[in-house]
Protein backbone atom coordinates (compact mmCIF):
# COMPACT_ATOMS: atom_id res chain seq x y z
CA UNK A 1 0.00 0.00 0.00
CA UNK A 2 1.52 3.28 -0.99
CA UNK A 3 1.01 6.36 1.43
CA UNK A 4 -2.05 5.44 3.67
CA UNK A 5 -2.58 8.98 3.54
CA UNK A 6 -3.34 10.94 0.34
CA UNK A 7 0.31 10.80 -0.69
CA UNK A 8 1.12 9.74 -4.76
CA UNK A 9 4.13 7.31 -3.95
CA UNK A 10 4.17 4.42 -5.78
CA UNK A 11 4.73 0.81 -5.66
CA UNK A 12 4.00 0.62 -9.86
CA UNK A 13 6.01 -2.70 -10.53
CA UNK A 14 4.93 -4.35 -7.49
CA UNK A 15 2.45 -6.82 -9.46
CA UNK A 16 -0.40 -5.41 -6.88
CA UNK A 17 -2.78 -2.40 -6.83
CA UNK A 18 -2.73 -0.35 -4.11
CA UNK A 19 -5.71 1.84 -2.22
CA UNK A 20 -5.60 4.68 0.16
CA UNK A 21 -7.14 4.25 3.35
CA UNK A 22 -10.74 5.98 3.89
CA UNK A 23 -10.33 7.60 6.51
CA UNK A 24 -9.95 11.99 6.91
CA UNK A 25 -6.86 13.97 6.81
CA UNK A 26 -6.66 16.76 8.06
CA UNK A 27 -3.46 18.50 6.55
CA UNK A 28 -2.78 22.24 6.96
CA UNK A 29 -1.08 24.36 3.73
CA UNK A 30 3.16 23.89 3.87
CA UNK A 31 4.48 27.27 3.37
CA UNK A 32 6.01 27.95 0.01
CA UNK A 33 9.18 29.46 2.09
CA UNK A 34 9.67 26.09 4.14
CA UNK A 35 11.50 24.98 0.48
CA UNK A 36 13.12 28.14 -0.42
CA UNK A 37 15.95 28.52 2.12
CA UNK A 38 18.98 26.14 1.96
CA UNK A 39 19.24 23.50 4.01
CA UNK A 40 22.92 22.76 5.63
CA UNK A 41 25.44 21.52 3.62
CA UNK A 42 27.38 22.69 0.22
CA UNK A 43 24.76 20.54 -1.86
CA UNK A 44 22.21 20.03 0.77
CA UNK A 45 18.79 20.11 -0.60
CA UNK A 46 15.98 20.87 1.83
CA UNK A 47 13.13 18.33 2.68
CA UNK A 48 9.65 20.08 3.45
CA UNK A 49 7.24 17.79 5.64
CA UNK A 50 3.91 18.61 5.22
CA UNK A 51 2.38 16.82 8.73
CA UNK A 52 5.01 13.59 8.47
CA UNK A 53 2.90 11.98 6.13
CA UNK A 54 4.97 13.53 2.38
CA UNK A 55 8.41 14.73 2.06
CA UNK A 56 8.46 17.36 -0.61
CA UNK A 57 11.68 18.63 -2.31
CA UNK A 58 12.39 21.23 -5.12
CA UNK A 59 13.55 20.56 -8.83
CA UNK A 60 13.96 22.56 -11.48
CA UNK A 61 11.99 21.61 -15.21
CA UNK A 62 12.70 23.32 -18.16
CA UNK A 63 13.10 26.38 -16.34
CA UNK A 64 10.15 26.00 -14.10
CA UNK A 65 10.40 25.21 -10.18
CA UNK A 66 8.67 22.16 -9.50
CA UNK A 67 7.96 21.18 -5.52
CA UNK A 68 7.55 17.23 -5.74
CA UNK A 69 7.48 14.20 -3.53
CA UNK A 70 10.31 12.26 -2.61
CA UNK A 71 9.89 8.88 -3.27
CA UNK A 72 12.67 5.95 -3.02
CA UNK A 73 9.85 3.08 -3.85
CA UNK A 74 10.02 3.90 -7.32
CA UNK A 75 12.31 4.80 -10.06
CA UNK A 76 10.08 7.76 -12.56
CA UNK A 77 9.20 11.05 -12.90
CA UNK A 78 6.40 12.41 -13.82
CA UNK A 79 5.04 16.05 -12.87
CA UNK A 80 1.67 18.24 -13.80
CA UNK A 81 1.07 21.60 -15.18
CA UNK A 82 3.11 22.49 -18.20
CA UNK A 83 6.66 22.35 -18.70
CA UNK A 84 8.62 24.92 -20.80
CA UNK A 85 10.88 23.97 -24.08
CA UNK A 86 9.60 20.36 -23.39
CA UNK A 87 10.18 17.85 -26.25
CA UNK A 88 7.54 15.55 -26.84
CA UNK A 89 9.27 12.21 -27.76
CA UNK A 90 5.86 10.35 -28.71
CA UNK A 91 5.28 7.77 -26.16
CA UNK A 92 2.94 7.57 -24.07
CA UNK A 93 3.06 5.88 -20.39
CA UNK A 94 0.41 5.44 -17.55
CA UNK A 95 1.37 4.51 -13.63
CA UNK A 96 -0.66 3.25 -11.06
CA UNK A 97 -0.86 4.99 -7.51
CA UNK A 98 -2.61 4.97 -4.40
CA UNK A 99 -4.94 7.52 -5.47
CA UNK A 100 -4.84 7.19 -9.09
CA UNK A 101 -2.89 6.89 -12.09
CA UNK A 102 -0.60 8.96 -13.64
CA UNK A 103 -0.97 8.91 -16.93
CA UNK A 104 0.36 11.08 -20.15
CA UNK A 105 3.10 11.55 -22.77
CA UNK A 106 6.34 11.41 -22.15
CA UNK A 107 8.54 14.35 -22.87
CA UNK A 108 12.48 15.73 -22.43
CA UNK A 109 13.28 18.54 -20.89
CA UNK A 110 16.72 20.06 -18.72
CA UNK A 111 16.25 19.37 -15.26
CA UNK A 112 18.34 20.48 -12.31
CA UNK A 113 18.70 18.86 -8.99
CA UNK A 114 20.35 19.02 -5.66
CA UNK A 115 22.95 21.54 -8.02
CA UNK A 116 23.37 18.94 -10.94
CA UNK A 117 22.40 19.65 -13.96
CA UNK A 118 20.90 17.19 -16.85
CA UNK A 119 19.69 17.42 -20.24
CA UNK A 120 16.76 16.21 -22.37
CA UNK A 121 15.67 14.08 -18.78
CA UNK A 122 12.46 12.11 -19.63
CA UNK A 123 9.71 12.57 -17.49
CA UNK A 124 5.83 12.13 -18.03
CA UNK A 125 3.89 15.21 -18.20
CA UNK A 126 0.47 14.50 -16.38
CA UNK A 127 -2.09 17.15 -18.07
CA UNK A 128 -5.36 15.34 -16.29
CA UNK A 129 -5.14 15.06 -12.50
CA UNK A 130 -8.89 13.97 -12.40
CA UNK A 131 -8.50 10.20 -12.02
CA UNK A 132 -6.21 10.96 -8.65
CA UNK A 133 -8.55 11.09 -5.34
CA UNK A 134 -6.95 14.23 -3.77
CA UNK A 135 -6.13 17.91 -5.37
CA UNK A 136 -2.28 16.91 -5.21
CA UNK A 137 -1.57 21.01 -5.60
CA UNK A 138 -3.45 21.66 -2.55
CA UNK A 139 -1.08 19.51 -0.59
CA UNK A 140 1.82 21.14 -1.39
CA UNK A 141 3.44 18.91 -4.53
CA UNK A 142 2.72 18.95 -8.15
CA UNK A 143 4.76 15.93 -8.76
CA UNK A 144 6.99 13.15 -7.72
CA UNK A 145 10.71 11.82 -8.48
CA UNK A 146 11.58 7.94 -8.09
CA UNK A 147 14.73 7.25 -6.30
CA UNK A 148 15.02 3.88 -6.64
CA UNK A 149 16.67 1.58 -8.49
CA UNK A 150 17.07 1.78 -12.41
CA UNK A 151 15.20 -0.99 -13.60
CA UNK A 152 12.04 -0.01 -11.80
CA UNK A 153 11.54 2.71 -14.16
CA UNK A 154 8.14 1.96 -16.40
CA UNK A 155 9.99 5.07 -18.73
CA UNK A 156 12.76 3.47 -19.46
CA UNK A 157 11.13 0.32 -20.73
CA UNK A 158 9.17 2.23 -22.49
CA UNK A 159 12.03 4.57 -24.50
CA UNK A 160 14.71 2.25 -24.21
CA UNK A 161 17.64 4.80 -24.76
CA UNK A 162 19.48 6.34 -22.10
CA UNK A 163 17.51 9.93 -22.18
CA UNK A 164 15.07 7.60 -20.23
CA UNK A 165 16.92 6.45 -17.33
CA UNK A 166 15.91 7.41 -13.72
CA UNK A 167 17.36 10.62 -12.73
CA UNK A 168 19.97 9.68 -9.92
CA UNK A 169 20.93 7.28 -13.02
CA UNK A 170 21.67 10.07 -15.63
CA UNK A 171 23.17 12.26 -12.46
CA UNK A 172 25.72 9.48 -11.35
CA UNK A 173 26.24 8.68 -15.31
CA UNK A 174 27.72 11.63 -16.05
CA UNK A 175 29.57 12.40 -12.49
CA UNK A 176 31.82 9.55 -12.96
CA UNK A 177 33.73 10.32 -10.34
CA UNK A 178 31.80 10.61 -7.64
CA UNK A 179 30.35 8.19 -5.55
CA UNK A 180 26.70 6.66 -6.48
CA UNK A 181 25.23 7.03 -3.18
CA UNK A 182 22.14 9.34 -1.28
CA UNK A 183 21.19 10.42 1.72
CA UNK A 184 18.33 11.47 3.32
CA UNK A 185 17.30 13.20 6.56
CA UNK A 186 13.43 13.42 7.68
CA UNK A 187 12.34 15.94 10.24
CA UNK A 188 9.86 15.20 12.72
CA UNK A 189 6.45 18.03 12.96
CA UNK A 190 5.15 18.38 16.97
CA UNK A 191 8.52 17.14 17.78
CA UNK A 192 10.43 20.37 19.39
CA UNK A 193 13.81 18.44 19.26
CA UNK A 194 13.13 17.77 15.67
CA UNK A 195 15.15 20.07 12.97
CA UNK A 196 12.95 22.55 11.28
CA UNK A 197 13.76 20.55 8.11
CA UNK A 198 14.63 17.55 6.29
CA UNK A 199 17.88 17.00 4.25
CA UNK A 200 18.75 15.66 1.18
CA UNK A 201 22.28 15.32 -0.27
CA UNK A 202 23.78 13.48 -3.74
CA UNK A 203 27.23 11.80 -3.03
CA UNK A 204 28.37 13.51 -0.23
CA UNK A 205 26.89 13.32 3.76
CA UNK A 206 25.51 16.10 5.95
CA UNK A 207 28.71 17.25 8.23
CA UNK A 208 26.57 17.04 11.58
CA UNK A 209 25.85 12.71 10.56
CA UNK A 210 29.26 12.38 9.24
CA UNK A 211 29.78 9.04 10.92
CA UNK A 212 27.11 7.69 8.84
CA UNK A 213 30.06 6.36 6.57
CA UNK A 214 31.24 3.58 9.74
CA UNK A 215 28.29 2.36 9.99
CA UNK A 216 27.48 -1.49 8.50
CA UNK A 217 27.12 -2.03 5.11
CA UNK A 218 24.04 -3.87 4.76
CA UNK A 219 23.71 -5.80 1.71
CA UNK A 220 20.69 -5.06 -0.52
CA UNK A 221 18.80 -8.39 -0.94
CA UNK A 222 18.16 -8.37 -5.04
CA UNK A 223 15.54 -10.29 -6.46
CA UNK A 224 15.39 -12.57 -9.28
CA UNK A 225 16.66 -11.50 -12.92
CA UNK A 226 13.23 -11.65 -14.57
CA UNK A 227 11.67 -9.53 -11.88
CA UNK A 228 14.25 -7.23 -11.63
CA UNK A 229 11.67 -4.25 -12.01
CA UNK A 230 10.48 -5.57 -8.59
CA UNK A 231 13.91 -4.50 -7.00
CA UNK A 232 13.89 -2.18 -3.97
CA UNK A 233 16.13 -0.75 -0.91
CA UNK A 234 15.53 -4.38 0.61
CA UNK A 235 18.14 -5.60 3.44
CA UNK A 236 17.56 -8.55 6.06
CA UNK A 237 16.63 -7.97 9.33
CA UNK A 238 19.05 -9.09 12.21
CA UNK A 239 18.04 -12.41 13.43
CA UNK A 240 14.90 -11.85 16.19
CA UNK A 241 15.22 -8.07 14.45
CA UNK A 242 12.37 -6.71 15.54
CA UNK A 243 11.78 -5.92 19.38
CA UNK A 244 8.29 -5.15 20.59
CA UNK A 245 6.59 -3.38 23.56
CA UNK A 246 7.89 -6.12 26.35
CA UNK A 247 11.07 -5.96 24.95
CA UNK A 248 11.04 -9.47 23.64
CA UNK A 249 11.61 -10.03 20.21
CA UNK A 250 8.65 -10.63 18.06
CA UNK A 251 8.85 -14.04 16.27
CA UNK A 252 7.39 -13.70 12.49
CA UNK A 253 8.23 -16.30 10.03
CA UNK A 254 9.51 -14.70 6.46
CA UNK A 255 7.70 -15.32 3.55
CA UNK A 256 10.84 -14.68 1.59
CA UNK A 257 12.03 -18.42 0.30
CA UNK A 258 15.56 -17.70 0.57
CA UNK A 259 15.53 -15.38 3.54
CA UNK A 260 17.78 -17.18 6.91
CA UNK A 261 15.98 -18.52 9.69
CA UNK A 262 14.94 -15.51 11.85
CA UNK A 263 15.76 -12.58 9.67
CA UNK A 264 12.92 -10.80 7.53
CA UNK A 265 13.12 -8.83 4.49
CA UNK A 266 12.46 -4.90 4.61
CA UNK A 267 12.29 -2.06 2.25
CA UNK A 268 12.93 1.14 2.82
CA UNK A 269 10.71 3.46 1.13
CA UNK A 270 10.04 7.31 1.52
CA UNK A 271 6.79 6.97 0.18
CA UNK A 272 4.94 5.02 2.86
CA UNK A 273 3.60 6.80 5.16
CA UNK A 274 2.90 4.04 7.28
CA UNK A 275 5.40 0.89 7.96
CA UNK A 276 3.55 -2.55 6.67
CA UNK A 277 4.47 -5.29 8.59
CA UNK A 278 2.97 -8.70 8.59
CA UNK A 279 -0.50 -9.10 11.02
CA UNK A 280 1.07 -10.98 13.23
CA UNK A 281 3.93 -8.56 14.07
CA UNK A 282 1.11 -5.62 14.10
CA UNK A 283 -0.92 -7.49 16.55
CA UNK A 284 1.80 -8.07 18.87
CA UNK A 285 2.96 -4.23 18.49
CA UNK A 286 -0.81 -3.12 19.39
CA UNK A 287 -2.84 -6.34 20.87
CA UNK A 288 -1.48 -5.71 24.37
CA UNK A 289 -2.45 -1.99 24.38
CA UNK A 290 -5.62 -1.48 26.73
CA UNK A 291 -8.16 0.50 24.83
CA UNK A 292 -6.53 -0.52 21.78
CA UNK A 293 -8.77 -1.41 18.81
CA UNK A 294 -8.81 -3.01 15.29
CA UNK A 295 -10.39 -0.23 13.09
CA UNK A 296 -11.62 -3.19 10.27
CA UNK A 297 -13.11 -0.02 8.27
CA UNK A 298 -9.68 1.63 7.81
CA UNK A 299 -7.51 -1.29 8.51
CA UNK A 300 -5.76 -0.02 11.04
CA UNK A 301 -5.11 -0.64 14.57
CA UNK A 302 -5.95 2.48 16.89
CA UNK A 303 -4.55 3.14 20.56
CA UNK A 304 -5.03 5.89 23.13
CA UNK A 305 -2.63 8.63 22.84
CA UNK A 306 -1.43 8.47 26.14
CA UNK A 307 0.44 5.33 25.42
CA UNK A 308 4.01 4.98 25.15
CA UNK A 309 5.01 2.11 22.75
CA UNK A 310 8.43 0.99 22.73
CA UNK A 311 9.73 -0.50 19.56
CA UNK A 312 12.79 -1.38 18.43
CA UNK A 313 14.54 -2.87 14.67
CA UNK A 314 17.91 -4.12 14.22
CA UNK A 315 20.01 -4.29 11.21
CA UNK A 316 23.51 -5.26 11.35
CA UNK A 317 23.93 -5.62 15.13
CA UNK A 318 23.05 -2.09 15.63
CA UNK A 319 19.81 -1.00 17.79
CA UNK A 320 17.26 1.36 15.89
CA UNK A 321 14.88 2.53 18.73
CA UNK A 322 11.36 4.58 17.08
CA UNK A 323 10.68 7.65 18.41
CA UNK A 324 7.02 6.90 20.57
CA UNK A 325 5.65 9.71 18.30
CA UNK A 326 6.63 7.88 15.51
CA UNK A 327 4.99 4.41 16.97
CA UNK A 328 1.44 6.16 17.21
CA UNK A 329 -0.08 9.18 15.36
CA UNK A 330 -2.41 11.95 16.35
CA UNK A 331 -3.00 13.69 12.92
CA UNK A 332 -5.34 11.48 12.22
CA UNK A 333 -8.48 12.82 13.86
CA UNK A 334 -10.05 9.78 14.59
CA UNK A 335 -12.27 8.18 17.45
CA UNK A 336 -12.75 4.72 18.71
CA UNK A 337 -15.77 2.68 19.09
CA UNK A 338 -16.96 5.23 21.89
CA UNK A 339 -16.42 7.75 20.02
CA UNK A 340 -13.22 9.40 21.46
CA UNK A 341 -10.00 10.32 20.49
CA UNK A 342 -7.76 8.12 19.70
CA UNK A 343 -4.44 7.83 17.96
CA UNK A 344 -3.56 5.93 15.20
CA UNK A 345 -1.09 3.01 15.45
CA UNK A 346 1.59 3.70 12.29
CA UNK A 347 2.90 0.17 12.03
CA UNK A 348 0.19 -1.26 10.03
CA UNK A 349 -0.64 -5.17 9.17
CA UNK A 350 0.49 -5.31 5.11
CA UNK A 351 -2.37 -5.56 2.72
CA UNK A 352 -2.78 -4.24 -0.64
CA UNK A 353 0.96 -3.95 -0.59
CA UNK A 354 1.68 -7.60 0.18
CA UNK A 355 4.14 -9.20 -1.96
CA UNK A 356 2.70 -12.00 -3.76
CA UNK A 357 5.91 -12.85 -5.14
CA UNK A 358 7.85 -13.37 -1.27
CA UNK A 359 9.73 -10.68 -2.17
CA UNK A 360 9.50 -8.87 1.18
CA UNK A 361 8.28 -8.80 4.46
CA UNK A 362 8.71 -5.42 5.93
CA UNK A 363 8.05 -2.06 4.07
CA UNK A 364 9.84 0.70 6.67
CA UNK A 365 8.47 4.08 5.38
CA UNK A 366 8.48 7.47 6.95
CA UNK A 367 7.53 6.79 10.70
CA UNK A 368 10.66 4.53 10.73
CA UNK A 369 12.50 6.84 8.06
CA UNK A 370 12.44 9.88 10.85
CA UNK A 371 14.44 7.89 13.54
CA UNK A 372 17.67 7.03 10.47
CA UNK A 373 20.15 8.97 8.62
CA UNK A 374 19.99 7.01 5.71
CA UNK A 375 22.75 6.61 2.79
CA UNK A 376 21.25 4.29 -0.26
CA UNK A 377 24.72 2.82 -2.06
CA UNK A 378 23.60 2.47 -5.85
CA UNK A 379 26.74 0.89 -6.65
CA UNK A 380 26.01 -1.54 -9.57
CA UNK A 381 22.51 -0.58 -9.83
CA UNK A 382 24.48 2.30 -12.25
CA UNK A 383 25.03 0.74 -15.18
CA UNK A 384 26.64 3.54 -17.53
CA UNK A 385 29.25 4.66 -14.24
CA UNK A 386 32.63 3.74 -14.40
CA UNK A 387 33.56 3.79 -10.97
CA UNK A 388 31.64 2.53 -7.73
CA UNK A 389 30.92 -0.44 -9.21
CA UNK A 390 30.59 -2.50 -6.08
CA UNK A 391 27.16 -4.27 -4.56
CA UNK A 392 24.39 -1.94 -3.74
CA UNK A 393 23.90 -1.14 0.00
CA UNK A 394 22.65 0.64 2.78
CA UNK A 395 23.73 2.29 5.98
CA UNK A 396 21.78 3.62 9.03
CA UNK A 397 22.79 5.83 11.63
CA UNK A 398 20.00 6.31 14.76
CA UNK A 399 19.65 9.59 15.87
CA UNK A 400 16.55 8.72 18.43
CA UNK A 401 17.65 8.87 21.68
CA UNK A 402 15.33 6.86 24.09
CA UNK A 403 16.00 8.51 27.04
CA UNK A 404 15.46 11.86 25.05
CA UNK A 405 12.43 10.48 23.16
CA UNK A 406 10.74 9.74 26.18
CA UNK A 407 10.41 12.87 27.41
CA UNK A 408 9.58 14.59 23.91
CA UNK A 409 6.59 12.01 24.03
CA UNK A 410 6.03 13.28 28.11
CA UNK A 411 5.68 16.76 26.38
CA UNK A 412 3.77 16.51 23.64
CA UNK A 413 1.39 14.33 24.77
CA UNK A 414 1.12 14.11 28.42
CA UNK A 415 1.33 17.95 29.19
CA UNK A 416 4.48 17.66 30.70
CA UNK A 417 3.44 15.46 33.76
CA UNK A 418 4.87 11.09 33.36
CA UNK A 419 2.17 8.63 33.69
CA UNK A 420 3.71 6.12 31.71
CA UNK A 421 4.59 3.92 34.18
CA UNK A 422 0.92 3.91 36.10
CA UNK A 423 -0.55 0.64 36.07
CA UNK A 424 -3.50 1.96 33.75
CA UNK A 425 -0.65 1.97 31.08
CA UNK A 426 0.66 -1.53 31.95
CA UNK A 427 0.87 -4.14 29.19
CA UNK A 428 -2.04 -6.84 29.22
CA UNK A 429 -1.25 -10.56 29.66
CA UNK A 430 0.18 -12.20 26.99
CA UNK A 431 -3.07 -14.58 26.68
CA UNK A 432 -5.07 -11.60 26.86
CA UNK A 433 -3.79 -10.04 23.42
CA UNK A 434 -6.10 -8.83 20.76
CA UNK A 435 -5.70 -10.59 17.03
CA UNK A 436 -6.97 -8.43 14.21
CA UNK A 437 -9.10 -10.42 11.78
CA UNK A 438 -7.94 -11.92 8.64
CA UNK A 439 -10.42 -10.94 5.45
CA UNK A 440 -11.01 -13.56 2.91
CA UNK A 441 -9.14 -11.50 0.19
CA UNK A 442 -6.00 -11.33 2.73
CA UNK A 443 -6.10 -15.34 3.17
CA UNK A 444 -6.53 -15.70 -0.98
CA UNK A 445 -3.49 -13.23 -1.40
CA UNK A 446 -1.16 -15.67 1.06
CA UNK A 447 -2.24 -18.67 -0.73
CA UNK A 448 -1.19 -16.93 -4.28
CA UNK A 449 1.84 -16.08 -2.48
CA UNK A 450 2.93 -19.42 -1.13
CA UNK A 451 2.55 -20.66 -4.93
CA UNK A 452 3.78 -17.77 -7.06
CA UNK A 453 6.91 -16.89 -4.37
CA UNK A 454 8.55 -20.53 -5.21
CA UNK A 455 7.90 -20.13 -8.88
CA UNK A 456 11.78 -20.72 -9.65
CA UNK A 457 11.37 -24.15 -7.51
CA UNK A 458 8.15 -24.93 -9.27
CA UNK A 459 9.85 -24.14 -12.42
CA UNK A 460 13.10 -26.41 -11.86
CA UNK A 461 10.30 -29.01 -10.29
CA UNK A 462 8.52 -29.14 -13.91
CA UNK A 463 11.79 -28.99 -15.83
CA UNK A 464 13.19 -32.04 -14.21
CA UNK A 465 9.44 -33.81 -14.17
CA UNK A 466 9.90 -33.13 -17.77
CA UNK A 467 13.48 -34.38 -18.08
CA UNK A 468 12.91 -37.62 -16.11
CA UNK A 469 9.26 -37.79 -18.41
CA UNK A 470 11.38 -37.72 -21.67
CA UNK A 471 14.27 -40.15 -20.22
CA UNK A 472 11.88 -42.67 -19.86
CA UNK A 473 10.29 -42.44 -23.33
CA UNK A 474 13.67 -42.92 -24.76
CA UNK A 475 14.21 -45.47 -22.48
CA UNK A 476 11.09 -47.46 -23.37
CA UNK A 477 11.79 -46.74 -27.09
CA UNK A 478 15.34 -48.15 -26.89
CA UNK A 479 14.09 -51.38 -25.36
CA UNK A 480 10.96 -51.96 -27.54
CA UNK A 481 13.42 -51.23 -30.52
CA UNK A 482 16.34 -54.13 -28.88
CA UNK A 483 13.24 -56.64 -28.54
CA UNK A 484 11.89 -55.86 -32.51
CA UNK A 485 15.94 -56.40 -33.04
CA UNK A 486 15.88 -59.22 -30.60
CA UNK A 487 13.16 -60.87 -32.07
CA UNK A 488 14.11 -60.47 -35.65
CA UNK A 489 17.38 -61.96 -35.58
CA UNK A 490 15.46 -65.06 -33.54
CA UNK A 491 13.15 -65.33 -36.70
CA UNK A 492 16.55 -65.96 -38.73
CA UNK A 493 17.71 -68.78 -36.81
CA UNK A 494 18.18 -72.21 -38.12
CA UNK A 495 14.79 -74.38 -37.32
CA UNK A 496 14.57 -76.78 -34.18
CA UNK A 497 14.35 -80.50 -35.68
CA UNK A 498 12.70 -81.64 -32.26
CA UNK A 499 9.32 -79.12 -33.02
CA UNK A 500 6.31 -81.08 -34.77
CA UNK A 501 5.86 -80.23 -38.87
CA UNK A 502 4.61 -76.58 -39.67
CA UNK A 503 1.53 -78.16 -41.59
CA UNK A 504 0.54 -81.28 -42.81
CA UNK A 505 2.19 -83.24 -45.41
CA UNK A 506 5.89 -81.12 -45.10
CA UNK A 507 8.39 -83.78 -42.86
CA UNK A 508 10.94 -83.08 -40.91
CA UNK A 509 14.40 -82.23 -42.22
CA UNK A 510 17.64 -84.15 -40.69
CA UNK A 511 20.36 -82.30 -41.34
CA UNK A 512 22.97 -84.57 -39.95
CA UNK A 513 25.10 -84.88 -43.09
CA UNK A 514 25.04 -81.32 -43.88
CA UNK A 515 28.86 -81.27 -42.93
CA UNK A 516 29.86 -83.30 -45.57
CA UNK A 517 27.68 -81.46 -47.85
CA UNK A 518 25.30 -84.22 -48.59
CA UNK A 519 21.55 -83.92 -48.52
CA UNK A 520 19.63 -85.76 -45.94
CA UNK A 521 17.93 -89.17 -46.73
CA UNK A 522 14.57 -88.05 -46.47
CA UNK A 523 14.61 -84.91 -48.02
CA UNK A 524 12.37 -85.32 -50.49
CA UNK A 525 11.81 -82.20 -53.49
CA UNK A 526 8.73 -81.03 -54.64
CA UNK A 527 7.99 -81.77 -58.21
CA UNK A 528 9.28 -78.97 -60.11
CA UNK A 529 8.06 -78.08 -64.12
CA UNK A 530 11.07 -76.23 -64.48
CA UNK A 531 14.15 -77.96 -63.09
CA UNK A 532 15.04 -81.91 -62.65
CA UNK A 533 16.76 -81.99 -59.21
CA UNK A 534 19.03 -84.65 -58.15
CA UNK A 535 20.38 -85.39 -55.27
CA UNK A 536 23.82 -86.82 -56.60
CA UNK A 537 24.18 -83.21 -57.98
CA UNK A 538 22.95 -81.11 -56.08
CA UNK A 539 25.26 -79.10 -52.85
CA UNK A 540 23.53 -77.02 -51.10
CA UNK A 541 24.94 -73.58 -49.16
CA UNK A 542 25.01 -72.94 -45.32
CA UNK A 543 22.58 -70.37 -46.14
CA UNK A 544 20.08 -72.17 -48.36
CA UNK A 545 19.90 -75.11 -45.77
CA UNK A 546 18.35 -72.55 -43.92
CA UNK A 547 15.49 -71.97 -46.01
CA UNK A 548 12.73 -72.97 -44.36
CA UNK A 549 10.27 -76.03 -46.67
Amino acid sequence: MRSLLPVLSSLALLAVHVRALNFNVNIRQRAAAALAARANGQNAVPVANTRNSEYIANITLGGRQIPVLLDTGSSDLWVTGSVPNAKDVGKSVSLSYAVGNAAGDVYTAPLEFANYTVQDQAFLLVQDTSSFSVDIKSQGYEGLIGLGPNTGSVIRDKLDTASADSVLDRIFSQNTTSANYLTILLNREGDPASPSTGQLTISEVLPQYSNITSMPKLPVTKVHKLTDEDQHWQVYTDVNGVLGPDGQPIQIDSIVPSAPDGQLVVVFDSGFTLPQVPRDMADAIYGRIPGAEYNEASEVWTVPCDQLIPLTFKFGGVEYPIHPLDVSSSDFNMVNSLGNPVCVGTFQPITSAFSLLGEYDIILGMAFLRNTYTLLDYGNFMENTASDRGDPYVQLLPITDVNAAHQDFVKVRLNGIDTTGDSAHALLPADQMQHSPISEAEKKKRYEEMILSRWPYIFVGCLAFVLIVAGLITWRCCVHRKKKREAKAASMRLPDTSAPPRSPGTQAISFSRLEDGMMPNNYQMQESKAHDYRSSDYRPSFASSRTRV
